[in-house]
């Protein structure tokens, strides 16, 4: 009786509820929604385990993303982003997923929607809104916007304006790593609106012919613009438009399935197998960019359904926490600590200035001996071989 009256007392204390929330599992398996083949005999398992530190690494970077593209929006709308912006809310398992399922050394290259990759490549948060503001802090010192991220040290071989123009560089890429005998593989990414375009098959074709190590990752959120891939494709299983090309198919709402799948593929492209085609199927909340409402060619109550059944974030959440691998209480905490991080990011990064002028005509190949016209009909001005990052060096 006694020994009952003490672990009372003792579960009121608030040194219980630290102990009760760190002491909680330490792994869990869950089981995912099955893959789909195509020309594979067998495919990654659909049991897949997760420590706790990794569900709160994945909690953690999911909330980030969605905060920071919140908050991207807000930016926008208050004038403070110029130009163009296309947010990742709703994909976010996609990008969190499989750079946990990427070795050391592998790399991505991907399409405009690319904030979420830059953060999980090495990219601080005041990085990326210095990028969006045009302030010399960001990660290509405000020269690259939105859609032009770039940050090699952490693999990342940027986002590209055009569409599907990132497929052939990312197998470019690939052919790199084979050339040098290196068992790295290249992840590059599309949209199901660039599915259709002529230079993914010409690559694919090149990939399947040289055997080389790269993963051909469609994203397909159901949508390109306006443009639902009902009214776009003949064909939406998406992961076997590759023909020869083996493909998988992926619940991309669900994290562990899209680490799980990730792993797998880099597996199989390390073995020398050649590509593989993975169509990630996920789902985007806000429109196009942020000229799209996003409620013209789709209905609100379409939207709301997915939230309320199909997010990421919240499903991985209830998951992780019905399971005992963190409590609702430390989820709160993540959350929260999301939250701050993102908006002192913010608040740091539009103090700093916008790039001086001459950075313009930094970060070409070759210097050129014919001048060009300057920022002004009087002044000429040289392009220089040096990098803007060294030019901004120099200049302090």
């Amino acid at each position: 009786m006694q020994l009952l009256q003490r672990l009372r007392l003792l579960s009121q204390s608030p040194g219980w509820m630290a102990f009760r929330r760190y002491s909680s599992v330490n792994e869990m398996t869950f089981e995912v929604t099955p893959f789909k083949l195509h020309k594979l005999d067998s495919g990654p398992d659909v049991k897949v385990t997760v420590t706790r530190d990794e569900a709160v690494q994945y909690l953690k970077q999911m909330m980030m993303v969605r905060r920071l593209e919140t908050t991207a929006s807000n930016m926008y709308k208050e004038k403070q982003i110029r130009g163009f912006c296309h947010l990742y809310s709703g994909q976010e398992a996609v990008a969190i997923g499989m750079k946990a399922g990427m070795r050391d050394g592998d790399s991505v290259i991907t399409a405009y929607r690319c904030h979420a990759w830059a953060l999980n490549s090495g990219v601080t948060a005041k990085q990326i809104f210095g990028e969006l503001a045009g302030r010399v802090s960001g990660c290509v010192h405000g020269k690259g916007g939105s859609m032009h991220f770039y940050y090699p040290q952490g693999n990342f071989f940027g986002g590209c304006a055009i569409v599907g123009a990132q497929v052939p560089l990312g197998t470019g890429i690939a052919f790199a790593y084979k050339y040098r005998g290196e068992k790295n593989v290249n992840f590059a990414l599309y949209g199901d609106g660039a599915a259709n375009q002529g230079q993914i098959y010409e690559v694919m074709n090149m990939a399947k012919l040289w055997k080389l190590p790269c993963v051909f990752v469609c994203e397909n959120n159901g949508y390109g613009m306006g443009t639902s891939v009902e009214r776009s494709s003949a064909s939406t299983e998406y992961y076997t438009r590759g023909d020869y090309v083996p493909g998988l198919w992926v619940n991309a709402m669900d994290v562990l399935a899209v680490r799980q799948a990730t792993q797998w593929a880099g597996e199989y492209c390390r073995q020398g197998n050649g590509p593989l085609v993975v169509e990630m199927a996920t789902y985007r909340y806000f429109g196009h960019s942020m000229s799209d409402p996003g409620t013209s060619y789709r209905t609100r109550e379409e939207i709301q359904e997915v939230r309320k059944h199909r997010d990421p974030i919240t499903g991985f959440r209830e998951k992780v926490v019905s399971g005992g691998l963190i409590d609702e209480a430390e989820a709160k905490e993540i959350e929260k600590e999301a939250r701050n991080t993102i908006e002192t990011a913010l608040a740091e990064a539009l103090k700093d200035p916008e790039p001086p002028l001459d950075l313009l005509y930094c970060d070409v190949y070759a210097e050129t001996p014919m001048a060009i016209r300057g920022t002004s009909a009087d002044q000429m001005i040289i392009p220089k071989a040096i990098l803007s990052r060294d030019a901004l060096v120099a200049a302090a």
